[in-house]
């Protein structure tokens, strides 16, 4: 008996905490047409040394930090070897496979460990929402490697 009690309130707390989530309405910020992100800077098959400069592009919408509403605008979200994308309907974790640029960032270093990574781009609006539709770029396969030159040609140190 204590047993079905315990699975009945179970499954009404499951049930009471769904319909919370659902009123809370999550909203998607509607995308203009013909936005795009891109990664400007890399292509897929890069070699790169393990810590090097991502630049990001944009076009057909403006950015504008996190937590400012301003129509058609968003900030950038970098995925790193992201294999299943998370859920558009909800704010974007913050994770080290999902970095938040929500200071309106263009451009970051990473430092990543030898080997093959994927890397793109995701448009979010003020609340870290991804747009609807969503704005990303394709994405880039790099290679790092510790035997890669420094980018733009430069040795390391000058």
């Amino acid at each position: 008996m204590k047993v079905r009690a315990l699975l009945l309130h179970a499954i009404l707390l499951m049930i009471a905490t769904g319909l919370a989530a659902d009123q809370q309405g999550i909203h998607r910020s509607p995308s203009s047409d013909g936005a795009a992100v891109s990664i400007s800077n890399l292509s897929d098959g890069d070699v790169v040394p393990p810590v090097f400069i991502v630049k990001f592009s944009i076009s057909g919408m403006g950015i504008a930090p996190a937590g400012v509403e301003i129509e058609n605008t968003g900030h950038h979200h970098l995925l790193i070897d992201v294999v299943e994308l998370p859920d558009f309907n909800q704010p974007l974790p913050a994770t080290d496979n999902i970095r938040h640029f929500g200071k309106g960032q263009s451009e970051t270093e990473l430092q990543l460990p030898e080997g093959e990574h994927s890397l793109q781009l995701l448009l979010a609006d003020y609340a870290h929402v991804p747009h609807d539709p969503p704005v990303m770029s394709e994405v880039v396969v790099i290679i790092v490697s510790e035997d890669a030159p420094a980018q733009g040609g430069q040795e390391e140190g000058q």
